[in-house]
């Protein structure tokens, strides 16, 4: 078994916190090690990196409701559709929009889309802890930046 680092979002899009609102975006790469599995031949991106684009976007939004101090962890996913299939070379574009905060857990509703088409929706829940290492927060912040997230953060 090969565990390899996900960084499945390009860009976030929209950070409207106060919103309880999030949009990202990224283009499926034509080249990549986990279609030489699925399927040789005729790559498809796998569901569970759908579900995997749709959580960190969640996680942006979370991050933002809390002033990048808190981690936000996937605990939960209902109501999954995979609608489409995703093919190397599509762009996607996902957003999350906030149901519920609460006692360290939240709910979103997210979606991604092709071309305005609706490819993978869920509800996901997610629970919110703090910092499991003190190196951690400096390091999402510095992704939350090269992913587009410019809000006068402070490493």
């Amino acid at each position: 078994m090969r565990l390899e680092y996900f960084d499945i979002i390009d860009s976030v899009d929209v950070f409207d916190v106060k919103g309880g609102h999030v949009e990202t975006s990224s283009r499926v790469p034509d080249q990549s090690p986990v279609f030489e599995g699925h399927f040789p031949g005729h790559p498809l991106m796998p569901g569970v990196l759908l579900l995997e684009m749709m959580n960190h976007t969640s996680g942006y939004l979370l991050l933002g409701l809390n002033d990048f101090g808190r981690l936000p962890f996937f605990a939960g996913a209902k109501k999954v559709k995979i609608r489409r299939f995703v093919t190397p070379g599509m762009l996607l574009r996902a957003r999350c929009d906030l149901v519920h905060e609460g006692s360290g857990f939240c709910i979103t509703n997210n979606e991604i889309r092709v071309d305005g088409e609706l490819i993978a929706d869920a509800e996901l829940t997610m629970m919110v802890m703090d910092f499991p290492s003190p190196e951690l927060p400096k390091l999402i912040m510095e992704r939350a930046r090269a992913h587009g997230v410019a809000l006068g953060l402070t490493a």
